[in-house]
């Protein structure tokens, strides 16, 4: 009941707080983050984690249809296979490739 109640004044809080600052700073944080997700470096590195996230699911994929082998239901084995099809060189809502 406690952890309820400290949620219940910290979402109090924020939300005086947020009417407060009003819509401008509203548009100026928005403006910013805006700014930050165009960056090149920052574009670079968030491809660069995404690469890495599909080089290691891959590998997990991998490891784990090893294991499982036959056990695996088809239903799972198409899914995964559909979205591997999927996702292959295009783009996605980021802008990033798939690759």
């Amino acid at each position: 009941m406690r952890y309820r109640l400290t949620f219940v004044v910290g979402l109090a809080l924020g939300y005086v707080l947020g009417t407060r600052a009003g819509r401008e700073r509203y548009e100026q944080l928005k403006k910013s983050a805006r700014e930050i997700s165009q960056n090149p470096a920052v574009r670079n590195t968030v491809e660069s984690a995404t690469q890495q996230g599909r080089e290691v699911a891959g590998k997990a994929f991998h490891t784990v249809s090893d294991r499982v082998g036959d056990r695996m239901p088809d239903s799972v084995a198409e899914r995964v296979r559909s979205l591997r099809e999927k996702g292959q060189g295009t783009e996605d809502d980021w802008g990033t490739s798939n690759t």
